[in-house]
């Protein structure tokens, strides 16, 4: 199963506050907008979206080409999800929670 692209998204409290910390580490804005409230940040092969007021915590994303493959694949493997893909083609969007409570999001653009 391939899961694509992985990133972290990060619950941040001021998205200035935080864009201008992840820039001083090298990181630079791909897609996003401040007046949006989120970011989608990169440094070499390293992803981070940053969320101001979207989620309670911090999310391990995955973006892989065919999310509902994946969800079915899960699904067969007994894997409980805490969001099921929408049926039909094109983008859609999975979550799951590991055994530890971290949450999982597979988005498919």
């Amino acid at each position: 199963m391939d899961l694509g692209l992985c990133s972290t998204s990060l619950a941040v409290k001021d998205l200035k506050a935080s864009r201008a910390f992840y820039e001083a580490l090298g990181f630079v804005v791909e897609c996003g907008a401040e007046e949006d409230k989120w970011l989608f940040m990169a440094n070499g092969n390293s992803r981070i979206g940053l969320f101001e007021g979207m989620f309670d915590t911090n999310i391990l994303t995955f973006n892989p080409a065919d999310a509902r493959a994946v969800q079915a694949t899960l699904q067969a493997a007994g894997i409980a999800l805490d969001m099921e893909a929408k049926e039909g083609e094109g983008p859609c969007t999975l979550m799951l929670t590991d055994p530890d409570g971290n949450k999982i999001m597979l988005d498919q653009l």
